[in-house]
C-alpha cells in the first residue's frame, strides 16, 4: 500500500535536513522506536514496539539511508523488519523531500509499505494504515518539535545525554482514532451514486 504525509519542522530547511539525517538524534522521536546500533552512516538497526489491546508486537530490522541529495534536500530510506516470533514483518521505502514554508520547513513523504504475517490482517484497510501512520508522523513531529526547543534552551551535550525514553505506541488508540477518522471520511466525501 502507498501513502502520503506532511511534516512541519520549526527550523529552515538547511537546518531540518541535517537534524532529519542524525538518526541517532531523532530516533527517540519515532513513537515506539528504539536504535540498537548504527552499522555505518547509512545503516542502522532498530525496533519498533507496538502493543495493540492485550497483544505486543515487536519488529526488528535495519533501515538504509539509500538515496541522500543534500542540494535538493530529497532522500530514501529502504527499512525492513519482522516480529522476533514470526508474526509478521514489514517491507518499507520512503521517498522524503524537503521544502520552505514560512520560517521552518515542511517535509513530505510518500511511503510504499508492503506487510505480512499477522501484521497484514491489522493493516487490511490501507485507509486505516494510513491514518495510523499521520498519527506516528504527527507523534513524531511532536516529539521533534519538544527537542528542537529544548536545544535551543539548553546545551547539546545535556540534550544527547538525557534522550527520552522509547514509549510502545498505544495501538487501540491508534486504531480508534483511524476507525473514527474513516468514518469522518465517509460522511464527509460520500460515494457518488
Amino acid at each position: 500500500m502507498e501513502f502520503d504525509n506532511a511534516l512541519e519542522v520549526p527550523l529552515p530547511p538547511d537546518e531540518a535536513w541535517k537534524v532529519l539525517l542524525d538518526i541517532q538524534r531523532i530516533a527517540n522521536c519515532i513513537p515506539g522506536a528504539e536504535l540498537t546500533e548504527v552499522v555505518d552512516a547509512q545503516t542502522y538497526k532498530g525496533r519498533v514496539a507496538v502493543r495493540i489491546g492485550p497483544v505486543a508486537m515487536s519488529l526488528a530490522g535495519q533501515a538504509r539511508l539509500e538515496v541522500v541529495d543534500s542540494s535538493n534536500y530529497k532522500a530514501r530510506v529502504k527499512a525492513q523488519g519482522a516480529d522476533p516470533k514470526g508474526r509478521g514483518s514489514a517491507d518499507s521505502v520512503i521517498d522524503f523531500r524537503l521544502e520552505p514554508a514560512g520560517t521552518g520547513t515542511r517535509g513530505w513523504s510518500h511511503s510504499d509499505v508492503k506487510l505480512a504475517g499477522s501484521i497484514a490482517q491489522y493493516g487490511r484497510g490501507s485507509g486505516m494504515i494510513q491514518s495510523v501512520a499521520s498519527q506516528l508522523i504527527a507523534q513524531f513531529g511532536s516529539a521533534l518539535k519538544a527537542q528542537i526547543e529544548q536545544s535551543r534552551s539548553q546545551p547539546p551535550a545535556a540534550v544527547e545525554a538525557n534522550p527520552p525514553p522509547a514509549k510502545p505506541v498505544s495501538g487501540l488508540a491508534l486504531i480508534a482514532r483511524a476507525l473514527w477518522d474513516s468514518i469522518v471520511r465517509l460522511f464527509r466525501y460520500p460515494p457518488k451514486p
